[in-house]
């Protein structure tokens, strides 16, 4: 198969052998790919090195040969958001889960519009927390895993009130109001799954209690292997346990 003039988002960049890169895309027409990039170091190949750094938008020609397809032409199509402290934790995050869950050469159109629009926030000034959850949100539904964030999983209309757990298999549970703390620690108010479900922005609260109840749904997909960006997230936590600015911006996992 020949890719010609595909739109795409680098995700992932490692060397291999000595003078070429595997590049992993999420592309608009054909889901996540797995490039080999061939000879691009030395002075000649900088502006395709610098096309194939994570977050960039680019435009590719490629030819699929098994399970990776031998970049032939790459090119950026705009300048990748510069990011730094919160919101480069958060593009690091964008990526990792994106990699984790798309499946390869699986054409995910509404997860490639999230992605983009997810990216657009980051570089600009939405908190990071709050792009996250909505780009978990989609990604969720793009995958076929989403739920119906007005009704818990009995279809019982959500009670802004009360809390609920998020079952990976059957949406939010509703919590009796006598449950342990530990059973509540994951859980996230109605008031906040309506406004995720409404694309609203909710209280600092509310963001932090999505994030818990998100990240359960999450490792249930992920499987026993979570994510690196969860491991660095909780380090960072613990080594600056005054600052705690990823708390803060509800990006910790």
């Amino acid at each position: 198969m020949r890719y010609t003039a595909e739109p795409a988002f680098v995700l992932h960049t490692r060397p291999w052998r000595e003078t070429s890169l595997l590049v992993e895309v999420l592309s608009q027409n054909h889901g996540r790919i797995g490039l080999v990039a061939r000879g691009v170091q030395g002075a000649k190949k900088q502006l395709l090195r610098a096309a194939l750094q994570p977050l960039q938008w680019i435009r590719f020609e490629a030819v699929q040969m098994g399970e990776l397809a031998r970049l032939t032409a790459a090119e950026a199509l705009d300048a990748a958001p510069r990011l730094s402290g919160d919101g480069m934790l958060a593009g690091f995050y964008l990526n990792e889960l994106t990699l984790r869950l798309a499946p390869r050469n699986d054409p995910l159109p509404d997860l490639f519009a999230a992605y983009e629009q997810a990216r657009a926030r980051l570089g600009g000034d939405v908190s990071p927390g709050w792009t996250l959850r909505r780009f978990e949100r989609d990604l969720l539904d793009a995958l076929g895993f989403g739920f119906d964030w007005h009704h818990d999983g009995d279809g019982a209309a959500i009670d802004p009130a009360a809390r609920y757990r998020l079952d990976p298999e059957h949406g939010p549970r509703r919590l009796l109001s006598d449950r342990g703390r530990a059973d509540r620690s994951g859980a996230a108010t109605g008031q906040a799954l309506l406004a995720l479900a409404d694309d609203r922005l909710p209280s600092a609260d509310d963001l932090a209690g999505l994030r818990r109840a998100m990240r359960g749904v999450l490792a249930h997909h992920l499987g026993p292997r979570g994510l690196k960006s969860w491991e660095l997230l909780t380090e960072l936590a613990r080594v600056a346990p005054r600052t705690k600015p990823t708390r803060e911006h509800g990006i910790e996992g």
